[in-house]
């Protein structure tokens, strides 16, 4: 029998979807549980990330996992292997999250327990920058093969999200990417952004976000 949960869930039929996510947020800070919406392409690394980052975490504070995807179960039982709560959704067919699909996520999820929810959203990097889903914050990971021009085609995705990984830095000698080149034309689009180099197959730098999200998950709580 598995760990997890399949529900399918259908796109909102509301349309003030800002409305929906503002009162989700209130709803769970009330609850005193953080959610993260983290974003990317696909094969950037966001579940390998994910495996990573829970394994630190994971005895730290109550942790749950909402996998988006189109179809298929196969990010649910990469994350079901490190214990931690997850549930998978199918969004029938839609390439993006809205505050209602995630609100549903999160009952089936069951929050009571969660200090710390993550929905790993569908991987693209349109859609989903366009839908707030009621997150505390909002994440995206940029990985070295995908190329340093990435801010300069999808602007909105890396101007809404308050921290940018990239991932995949373990393979930048094979690859013609400028790190600095990124950081300074998402600090143009996004001031305020912080950026982490990471490498989710070697570890590197997933120490330094770990900090990042523990602080945020602590400062939630707090205000």
């Amino acid at each position: 029998m598995e760990s997890f949960k399949i529900m399918e869930i259908k796109q909102s039929i509301f349309e003030d979807n800002d409305q929906q996510a503002n009162q989700l947020r209130e709803g769970l800070k009330a609850e005193k549980t953080f959610l993260l919406n983290l974003m990317s392409s696909p094969g950037a690394g966001k579940t390998t990330t994910l495996v990573k980052t829970l394994e630190i975490l994971k005895n730290e504070m109550g942790l749950g996992i909402l996998e988006a995807d189109i179809d298929s179960d196969v990010d649910a039982h990469s994350i079901s292997k490190t214990g931690v709560k997850v549930i998978q959704l199918h969004t029938g067919g839609m390439c993006h999250l809205d505050a209602d699909m995630t609100k549903q996520g999160l009952l089936g999820l069951g929050t009571e327990d969660v200090d710390c929810a993550i929905l790993e959203n569908v991987g693209n990097l349109v859609c989903p920058a366009e839908f707030d889903t009621g997150a505390s914050k909002n994440a995206m990971i940029l990985s070295v093969p995908e190329g340093d021009d990435k801010p300069l085609k999808y602007p909105l995705m890396f101007s809404i999200v308050d921290v940018l990984l990239i991932n995949k830095i373990d393979v930048l000698p094979y690859f013609d990417f400028d790190i600095e080149a990124v950081k300074e034309r998402v600090k143009k689009l996004n001031p305020n952004i912080r950026v982490i180099p990471i490498s989710a197959r070697t570890g590197e730098g997933i120490e330094e976000w770990a900090n990042w999200l523990r602080t945020q998950v602590k400062l939630w709580n707090e205000k």
